[in-house]
């Protein structure tokens, strides 16, 4: 943004000492004006002849009150100068921090040493900014870079089998479609996942009121027949937990969440519980699931996109893409809620989602 020339801040601070200790000074002249000469009899004579009048006093004091006023002045600009730049040396290291972020260069921080103040608290608030940052933009890279390479690979299959059913025209062609199908299946998939993903961190969707004990009902409903094919017990309990936004959305949360609490669960004889109410000004959901013991460093990667953890990595037809939690987490954020993930002692994991309630 061009802007008209002006002066330094460090010049407006230098000028401003400057300014209050000359109208000091010339305050303190006024004061001894008022309070002291008028007492001073005055004529050219003096008092008696022997003591000093105001004439005479005027007269001496006048020439040395101008050299001191100038002198004010004088050590005004300059001590002002020399307190300005002390002063402003953390906002010039501040704003050579921001310019090199400005270049690209998110990995610099300020590290201000001193006692807190407000230009520590602001050098605090750019380190903590530019961390966040920084990691959004390494989260960003690593996004992009996972999702080509999931998108390379049924690509790539897809291929070998073309080229493979155009080299050798003996091949089974039921077989190469069938698997065709079955990798271009997951390719859509994997893309309408992230274009669902895109969705929830926008945030563009038109907000109306939303129970989610409807919406787990119906998504238990929908993955029942899953749910009996792994014999596991799937539980709806709860009251109504109503909140503001999207039902599309929501119900794609939910359904991730139930999902994986069926195919992350034991072999056979486990439970998935899933559980709704309203906590004041909150609406939860929580969904419970027996399985293995999860080790704890691997919860914090659980909703990183195309992080599975190898303890919940599934060969079967349910493989996933990947993006199950990193949706469920998108979609909360994008309603402004909160989501907690907790390893049960026995095994398996308990998800609770916290949003707020409708008014």
């Amino acid at each position: 943004m061009r802007r008209r020339p002006g002066l330094s801040a460090r010049m407006k601070l230098a000028l401003s000492y400057a300014g209050f200790l000359f109208v000091a000074g010339a305050l303190l002249l006024a004061v001894v004006w008022a309070f002291l000469l008028r007492y001073v009899p005055d004529n050219s004579q003096g008092l008696l002849g022997i003591s000093p009048n105001r004439y005479l006093l005027v007269h001496t004091f006048a020439p040395a009150a101008a050299v001191a006023m100038a002198f004010l002045l004088v050590f005004g600009l300059v001590g002002g100068w020399l307190l300005a730049c002390r002063m402003l040396a953390p906002l010039t290291r501040i704003t050579e921090a921001a310019r090199t972020a400005g270049k690209g260069s998110l990995s610099h921080r300020i590290r201000m040493e001193g006692r807190q103040d407000e230009f520590r608290e602001l050098s605090d608030a750019f380190d903590s900014m530019l961390e966040q940052l920084e990691s959004h933009v390494a989260e960003q890279q690593r996004f992009a870079a996972n999702a080509s390479h999931e998108l390379r690979t049924p690509l790539a299959i897809s291929r070998a089998l073309l080229d493979l059913a155009r080299q050798d025209p003996a091949q089974d062609r039921a077989a190469i479609i069938e698997r065709l199908h079955t990798v271009n299946t997951r390719a859509i998939d994997l893309t309408e996942a992230l274009l669902l993903l895109s969705r929830g961190e926008r945030g563009t969707f038109t907000r109306e009121s939303v129970d989610l004990s409807l919406l787990a009902e119906e998504a238990a409903e929908t993955l029942l027949p899953l749910a009996e094919q792994r014999r596991i017990t799937l539980d709806v309990t709860g009251g109504t937990a109503v909140t503001c936004g999207s039902a599309e959305l929501l119900l794609r949360m939910v359904t991730n969440l139930v999902q994986n609490a069926i195919v992350h669960n034991l072999p056979a004889d486990g439970t998935v519980t899933v559980h709704t109410g309203a906590y004041g000004d909150t609406s939860v959901l929580r969904v419970e699931n027996t399985g293995r013991p999860l080790p704890p460093d691997l919860l914090p990667t659980l909703t990183e996109p195309f992080q599975r953890g190898t303890e919940r990595v599934r060969t079967d037809e349910h493989a996933g893409v990947g993006l199950g939690l990193a949706i469920v987490h998108s979609v909360v954020r994008a309603h402004d809620g909160t989501l907690g993930l907790s390893p049960r002692p026995t095994g398996g994991l308990v998800v609770t989602v916290r949003l707020p309630a409708a008014p």
